[in-house]
């Protein structure tokens, strides 16, 4: 630290105070009873302020520098305004001993020997508070901490809280003043002593700012600035700058450096890694080397050591202690000594302090370094201000002089190799020396530091000017923009000091990586080019050494930036080299055909005797005009394959139209169908597919392919039809679903209809028509596939209480299954299946009117019809139920009709079985209410509704045990499918031996029989006409044959048929006989009208039996059979 003078001026009284206005351009003095203000640039007297009647004893500026406020011993305090005019002036009842502003709300506050006054600009009057005893001090501060000096000769520090920091700090004077310095990092004091002290912010004293005649009574600081101006009781005003030197040392990639005067910071510029050793007293000077690390201060020189050998390790311990002062110009730590340098003369030192030896120089020293060495034999470089360079051994009493120059030396620097010297001497100048020759190998202008790369010889950088400049070898110097001092140079950082900081520069060696290519310099480019470039440099670097066919060189190049395709490219080379090729330009041809210098490569394959090389490159280039003048002759084949190539070119970037002729052309039509397809262009596949030969079978299926794909089918139908694919074709028509022109092609060719109905039953289901699919899976002989979508069909209706349609798929799964039987390895188990699906068919049939009556708010059915409904699956439910059908609909629906009309003990038997059931809560009040209505009605039936069995006349209950058949003949009954009311029907079964075919016949004839005949006969008397019938007694039954045959005798519960005989079949009329005409494995059934006059009508598909006049309103109604759904105007049974 160094205290310069900038002005010095002296009044006649005591300056007792200072202020400084906040931007640092006036300064104010107070001196007696007047105010001085100073220019602070120049010490001008700018003009002296009068106000005061007695002594000034302080002066302070507002923050905002709008006013400053000074107090006197005439007990007033003035504010001036910063055009130096008073403004307002108050007083107190003593003198004033301080004033201060505050910095915030520019409060003023006075303080005299007995209160305080506190005045603000908002206010007109000032507030005064007593104090108890003399206020000597107060001030503003924006420090945490309070540094306190008082006449007992002791500095110390306190928290704001009042709690002492550390320890007192012993003065030796008295002091007058004190001020924080630079931010609070520093403390200048001043008192007795008549100096001003600079003090750390711990209180080590760190020296003097400057030496007065007097007591120093005020010191203050100029804001932001190293500026100090002291006042004395002289009346003498002094004006300092304080000059912080930068204390310092560097070793390769360590830089050791002081921090706040007595901390010493080492940092490793490659990692950045910092440690910070405390000295707590003034460091002087740092030396740093390898693994040593030596401190200068006041009293003492400490030596430091690293904790290991690491060279990452930044742990320092104290290694030695020299307890003794020394003045030096300069300190150099070794690996055992330590080099002071004072003026002309250098001494070395042991460790212990025990001086070892000592040289004396011809002219004062202006640069020394280590160069290295053995430990304890290292060399130091010594620069002098004549112009002498010398070299030292620390073990040796000789220096040896190695060159001399006319100027002075300022900065010195040895390469790698200690073959060359670089000097900066004292006008600016970089010369280059050769150490051994003592030869001037260049010089350079506008340096102020030097320093070679310790990784390259024949590299070095120096700066000056604000440039950076690198310069390799004798090549021109790269200049680049850096500020600072270049102070060392490792590979491609260069370490810079600007002001008091040090920083790597990353410095891409691009410019002399250049320079060295320029002049085909492959080996020490690449030397370079390993300092540090960039990825774009490296390239140049490999393609420019393999060019000049230095492979070894591109090979470590490319390698470095991983391009595996040229490291390939050398490796085929060099075995090539190895298996005894000599021939560079055809290795050189290959070198600019990889860096796509086609023309120059294809030269040089003329020139070495290989254009089929040539042909190759240009034709895998796609360059066919150049490859053309490499064809060998006018040979086709070669011409064809040329044009091939062309048009696989002319595919690739993306002209498929010009592709798909020159395909044409060569032949190639698998391509040229390909790229039409791909396109969409049907018009160029119908013209390829009509051109070829049916024989070329690969690429007319291409064309069909394409022609399906891009929905062409009629096309692809024609293509296919050439080459006489039929199975293809087929397909095609099942992929487009054109399933009439299928169909036509399955009837001329049987073989594919399996490849036709399953697709076509699959389709169908797919858009749920699963009616069809089923059909179809029928016709394609898939009984499975058929059986199986019938179930899925049928219980989908049964879950989602379609009962008619699952009465439908149920008679439909019965026919199939009747189907399947005629296979006599399956014909008992499908004959039970249909039975009980036949059985299904009817409950489900019945039930949709039940399940209808209960669910929908409208009856459909007439009352009679649900009676015989429910009756009808009351008798069919004995065992198992169903799923879907519900007994309790039946029941409930039975109840209610069977009270309606009459049939009340039935009703009550309903309602009761009703009781014993799990009722839905919708019945529930409905259900109880009949219950207890229908105790009032008669215990009996209606007779109306009692049914009739029409073999042996008896009277059946309406409650039958024994289910659907006659109490006394066991008959079964033979029900409508419509209303359900017992028909008047007979089924009789034939003698054994007469054939289906026979007995048609038989009954065919139709032998002639005795009708009743009914007579007429009218009378007329008075007043009235009379009509009377004369019945013949001539019975119609008493003839009839079978009218006999139905005579029973109950002779027990087994029921007996009734069987005919020819006779009896002969005798019959066509029209009384129904014949339900089952398919084979079953026999047909045969039935018999007892009533000819009401006619019955059954359906041909389904055989169901029906009221003709029923059927022909249910035909009008659906345009079909309610059952089975057979159309009126199919044909088909």
């Amino acid at each position: 630290m160094r205290a310069v003078l900038t002005w010095r001026d002296k009044v006649e009284q005591c300056v007792y105070d200072l202020a400084f206005k906040p931007d640092g351009a006036q300064l104010i003095v107070a001196a007696g009873s007047r105010l001085l203000v100073y220019d602070t640039s120049d010490g001008t007297l700018l003009q002296p302020l009068k106000g005061h009647k007695d002594t000034v004893y302080c002066v302070a500026y507002a923050k905002d520098g709008k006013r400053f406020a000074s107090g006197s011993a005439d007990k007033s305090v003035i504010i001036w305004t910063s055009k130096l005019e008073g403004i307002l002036k108050y007083t107190h009842n003593d003198s004033i001993q301080c004033v201060s502003y505050n910095p915030v709300t520019h409060q003023l506050a006075s303080c005299s020997s007995s209160d305080i006054g506190l005045w603000s600009p908002e206010q007109k009057s000032v507030s005064k508070h007593k104090s108890s005893s003399k206020i000597t001090c107060c001030r503003e501060e924006r420090n945490d901490i309070l540094a306190v000096a008082d006449w007992g000769q002791k500095l110390s520090f306190y928290q704001l809280s009042g709690k002492q920091i550390g320890k007192d700090h012993s003065l030796n004077f008295d002091p007058c003043c004190i001020s924080y310095f630079t931010k609070g990092e520093y403390i200048l004091l001043g008192g007795s002593d008549k100096q001003v002290s600079l003090f750390t912010k711990d209180g080590v004293r760190l020296g003097a700012v400057g030496e007065q005649t007097s007591w120093v009574w005020t010191c203050k600081v100029k804001p932001d600035s190293n500026y100090v101006v002291v006042g004395c009781q002289d009346g003498t005003i002094s004006f300092y700058q304080l000059i912080f030197s930068t204390v310092h040392g560097l070793y390769k990639d360590r830089y050791a450096y002081r921090d706040s005067m007595t901390d010493v910071i080492v940092q490793h510029l490659i990692t950045e890694q910092k440690v910070r050793i405390k000295c707590k007293e003034l460091v002087k000077k740092i030396a740093i080397y390898k693994n040593r690390l030596a401190i200068q201060l006041p009293e003492k020189i400490l030596i430091y050591e690293l904790y290991s050998e690491d060279s990452l390790d930044m742990r320092y311990r104290v290694k030695e202690k020299i307890a003794r002062k020394f003045e030096c110009n300069l300190l150099v730590v070794c690996a055992d000594h330590i080099i002071l340098c004072q003026e002309r003369r250098l001494q070395c030192l042991s460790f212990s302090g025990v001086k070892e030896r000592e040289w004396q120089m011809e002219s004062l020293i202006r640069y020394i370094k280590v160069i290295g060495g053995p430990p304890g034999r290292e060399g130091l470089l010594v620069g002098l201000k004549n112009g002498q360079i010398l070299k030292i051994f620390v073990d040796n009493l000789f220096a040896i002089v190695l060159l001399k120059q006319a100027t002075a030396v300022r900065c010195l620097d040895m390469s790698a190799s200690r073959n060359k010297l670089a000097v900066v001497d004292e006008n600016d100048m970089c010369l280059v020396y050769d150490i051994h020759t003592k030869e001037l190998l260049f010089q350079e202008p506008n340096a102020n530091s030097v320093a070679w790369n310790t990784q390259c010889e024949d590299m070095l950088c120096f700066s000056g000017g604000g440039y950076l400049n690198i310069k390799a070898s004798t090549f021109p110097v790269h200049q680049q923009k850096l500020q600072g001092f270049v102070v060392g140079y490792n590979g491609s950082k260069i370490f810079c000091l600007h002001v008091f900081s040090m920083s790597a520069v990353e410095v891409p060696q691009s410019a002399p990586m250049y320079q060295y290519l320029d002049r085909k310099m492959f080996r020490e480019a690449y030397q370079i080019a390993c300092l540090g470039v960039t990825d774009t440099d490296w390239r140049e670097l490999a393609m420019e050494a393999l060019e000049g066919l230095e492979f070894e060189t591109a090979k470590k190049a490319f390698t470095r930036v991983q391009d595996l395709r040229y490291l390939e490219l050398i490796n085929s080379i060099e075995e090539r080299k190895k298996r005894g090729e000599t021939n560079n330009d055809l290795f050189l041809a290959d070198v600019f055909s990889y860096q796509g210098k086609f023309h120059e490569a294809a030269k040089l394959y003329k020139k070495s005797g290989h254009e089929n090389l040539a042909l190759d490159m240009y034709t895998e280039l796609r360059m066919f005009e150049y490859a053309k003048d490499f064809l060998g002759s006018e040979d086709p084949k070669e011409t064809k394959m040329l044009i091939a190539k062309q048009a696989d070119w002319a595919r690739n970037i993306n002209e498929p139209k010009a592709a798909v002729e020159m395909y044409i052309s060569a032949g190639e039509h698998c391509k040229a169908i390909e790229i039409s397809g791909d396109h969409g262009w049907v018009d160029m596949l119908i013209d390829i597919a009509r051109k070829l030969d049916k024989a070329e079978r690969e690429p007319l299926l291409m064309c069909a392919h394409f022609f399906k794909k891009l929905d062409n089918p009629g096309y692809a139908a024609e293509t296919y039809l050439k080459i006489g694919d039929l199975k293809s074709l087929v397909q095609l028509h099942v992929e487009t679903q054109r399933w009439d022109e299928a169909f036509a092609l399955g009837e001329k060719h049987p073989e594919f209809k399996d490849d036709i109905y399953v697709p076509y039953a699959q389709w169908l289901a797919e858009n749920d028509r699963f009616e069809e699919a089923q059909k179809a899976f029928h016709k394609a002989g898939r009984q499975g596939e058929a059986v199986r979508v019938l179930e899925q069909l049928t219980h989908n209706a049964v879950v989602e209480s379609r009962f008619s349609d699952a009465a439908y798929y149920y008679w439909m799964l019965s026919m199939q299954c009747l189907d399947i039987a005629q296979d006599p390895a399956q014909k008992e188990v499908m004959l039970g299946k249909f039975h009980h699906f036949q059985h299904l068919a009817e409950l489900y049939h019945g039930y949709h009117a039940i399940h209808r009556y209960v669910e929908e708010p409208f009856s459909f059915h007439l009352p009679e019809t649900l009676f015989n409904i429910s009756r009808f699956l009351l008798h069919s439910l004995t065992k198992d139920t169903p799923l879907g059908i519900s007994k309790v609909n039946t029941l409930f629906t039975l109840a209610k009709q069977s009270k309606a009309l009459g049939a009340y003990k039935l009703a009550r038997h309903a309602y009761d079985k009703l009781q014993g059931l799990q009722i839905p809560a919708r019945f529930q009040k409905s259900i109880e209410l009949g219950s207890l209505t229908i105790r009032s009605k008669p215990f009996h039936d209606s007779e109306e509704l009692v049914p009739l069995c029409y073999r042996c006349s008896t009277n059946n209950p309406l409650l039958n045990n024994l289910g659907n058949v006659c109490i006394n003949c066991r008959q079964p009954f033979v029900f409508s499918a419509s209303s359900y009311e017992v028909l008047h029907l007979v089924e009789f079964y034939l003698e054994e031996g007469i054939t289906d075919e026979e007995a048609v016949s038989l009954i065919d004839l139709e032998a002639p029989r005795l009708k009743r005949e009914n007579k007429w006969q009218e009378i007329t008397s008075n007043n009235a006409q009379t009509l009377r019938l004369d019945e013949s007694m001539d019975s119609v039954g008493e003839d009839d044959p079978f009218t006999a045959k139905l005579s029973f005798e109950q002779g027990g519960s087994e029921f007996v048929p009734v069987v005919v005989s020819r006779s009896v079949l002969r005798s019959m009329s066509r029209r009384d006989v129904l014949i339900k005409r089952w398919p084979p494995p079953l026999q047909w059934q045969y039935f018999r009208s007892l009533l000819p006059d009401a006619s019955i009508t059954m359906c041909p598909s389904c055989f169901q039996m029906f009221h003709s006049e029923d059927y022909e309103l249910l035909l009008l109604q659906h345009t079909c059979c309610p059952y089975c759904r057979r159309r009126v105007d199919d044909p088909s049974p």
